[in-house]
């Protein structure tokens, strides 16, 4: 079972402490760009060619990021680290074989590709040598590879997808000129760290909370993919973001966390300090309220999502099993495979994924892209309209009623890309205000002889289970679950809620939608590893939803109460 999972949180690491203040983080650098050209030319043309038996690789590709970032991190109002770091590295996929048949097929696809270290100087020829070296290296592999998946089609019975393991694409330009970069984002230390340690500073004011912490971190990449197709893009992307986190405990021994995200291409962009502040403390005074919440029963029966709990919803629900390479494959669970064309959804729903939207409503959108990671073109793609699926999200990687890429092979540094959600919109043309919407979850409610239905305020995070060897359900985790009785009983939070189920009947389960989408930015992790991706969508009435409880937890609070509150900047 792979699940695949909805981040809120970056990784980050806490060591080390040196940065530059007001210093520019990126600039772009045309020595790497040749260097890769050039020393990919002298490669496609050479290698595998003067053996026994030749076997040249029939398509190379070198994906680099140059990338510079700077995190600061704070805890109750004092700094925990101060980073800044310079990185370079390049994928190296080799193809050996031919687009019918390679190296890739199957279980074999991560054989394509090698990651190495760059030289973060412009140095050509230290440049050169490590793509040189990389590049034998994975040819080695490769070859190896294709050796093992001639064997394993000879003697294994016929596929059911016997589609190509690559597709032909016409790259267009096959050369773009870059765009003129960005300006390059320049970091004052000392504004954020101060700006830092009064965001976390807040949590000292509820002793109740017993971690959290701030992080701000900064990152401007530029990447640059050549291939032996005669690619040669630039891409800059730039990424301002604040985490805030912060966890209690029950004193029935549940674990409870809330989090907030704040983010924009720069920092400059970032929510004023006064509004970051505000939304810090609206997270604390909730967890303490979910610390004395009743522990809800498992339900099945009418709720309201949210914005923010629909579009996480629609991503796993949904998104992933729209994704191409999980409808090829003995061992995907192929949910929608062969019901193109065919409803899946309510007529008043239609679904896209266009990672060209850069912003919505004045929000940033973290899907946002020109160009993937396979140097196609960022697209747009109609999946379902009027509730009908009309086609995936595709790489490279074909599939029986999909033969080409429409711009969605993404992957992070390190991993084969695949097709994957960029900017993921939900429209309807059956909403309503969101004071409808919540009536109508009271009507439905006393239809089905429900004392209350439910309403999900946040969601943090879930999966989606698509293979064959684990049922075809999904789990998503909500943070702020309130029970709206009919009887006109204030509303009650709850905790412990985690809602289940499978996707066909989920997914026709909605009654109506609201009119205001709401934006939901994160990170997702599946197999081509942890990208930025963003779901857009209504708040919507499911006529019916299962919910069970969550793990209980066993660990008391803490016995020791903890140290008496200071004001930021003094002393314990």
């Amino acid at each position: 079972m792979t699940p695949r999972k909805w981040l809120l949180l970056p990784s980050v690491s806490l060591l080390g402490a040196m940065l530059i203040v007001s210093a520019p983080l990126y600039a772009q650098s045309s020595v790497l760009l040749d260097t890769m050209s050039s020393e990919l030319a002298r490669a496609s043309a050479n290698i595998g060619k003067d053996t026994t038996d030749a076997r040249p690789p029939y398509y190379i590709s070198y994906a680099a990021r140059d990338v510079h970032s700077v995190m600061i991190a704070a805890e109750q109002g004092a700094l925990l680290a101060t980073n800044s770091d310079h990185t370079r590295s390049a994928d190296i996929i080799v193809r050996v074989g031919g687009p019918p048949l390679d190296n890739t097929h199957g279980s074999h696809r991560a054989t394509a590709l090698r990651s190495v270290p760059l030289p973060l100087d412009d140095d050509s020829r230290a440049i050169a040598r490590a793509l040189w070296r990389g590049t034998n290296s994975e040819y080695g592999s490769a070859l190896q590879a294709y050796l093992e998946v001639k064997t394993e089609t000879q003697v294994r019975a016929k596929e059911e997808d016997t589609s190509p393991d690559f597709s032909n694409e016409i790259t267009s330009p096959p050369t773009k000129t870059p765009d003129p970069l960005p300006p390059s984002v320049r970091v004052d230390r000392d504004q954020w760290n101060a700006r830092i340690r009064a965001l976390s500073a807040v949590f000292r004011d509820y002793p109740h909370v017993y971690s959290n912490y701030a992080i701000f971190s900064a990152r401007d990449q530029t990447g640059y993919f050549v291939s032996s197709e005669g690619a040669r893009i630039v891409t800059p992307w730039q990424l301002a973001r604040i985490v805030v986190f912060a966890s209690t405990r029950a004193d029935d021994g549940m674990d409870l966390f809330r989090a907030q995200t704040f983010e924009a291409r720069t920092p400059d962009g970032l929510p004023s300090q006064k509004e970051m502040e505000a939304a810090v403390r609206n997270i604390a005074a909730s967890l303490e309220a979910l610390r004395t919440a009743p522990v809800t029963e498992p339900f099945d029966g009418p709720a309201v999502l949210s914005g923010r709990a629909s579009a996480v919803f629609f991503h796993e629900v949904l998104g992933h099993r729209l994704e191409g390479q999980r409808q090829r494959g003995d061992e995907e669970g192929q949910t929608f495979t062969r019901d193109l064309g065919k409803p899946i959804l309510p007529a008043f729903i239609s679904v896209a994924d266009d990672p060209t939207v850069a912003a919505f409503n004045g929000t940033q959108l973290s899907g946002y892209y020109t160009y993937d990671d396979e140097g196609q073109r960022a697209q747009k793609v109609q999946l379902i309209r009027d509730g009908v699926l009309k086609t995936f999200l595709m790489s490279r990687l074909p599939i029986a009623s999909v033969s080409s890429s429409n711009g969605h092979g993404r992957s992070q540094s390190g991993h084969m890309p695949n097709g994957r959600q960029g900017n993921l919109i939900v429209s309807s043309t059956k909403t309503v205000p969101d004071s409808q919407l919540r009536q109508m979850l009271i009507d439905e409610a006393k239809k089905q002889n429900k004392p209350y239905g439910l309403y999900f305020d946040d969601i943090s995070s879930g999966f989606a289970v698509t293979t064959r060897n684990a049922p075809q359900a999904f789990q998503v985790i909500p943070l702020v679950v309130y029970r709206v009785y009919t009887d006109g009983r204030p509303d009650e939070l709850v905790r412990g809620v985690s809602i289940v189920g499978t996707p066909q009947a989920a997914l026709n389960r909605i009654v109506a939608t609201g009119d205001k989408p709401e934006v939901f930015n994160g990170e997702c992790g599946a197999e081509s590893g942890t990208i930025p991706v963003s779901a857009i969508a209504p708040a919507m009435l499911v006529s019916e939803i299962e919910t069970q409880r969550e793990q209980q937890g066993t660990t008391r609070p803490p016995i020791l109460p903890p140290p008496t509150a200071t004001k930021a900047g003094e002393g314990n």
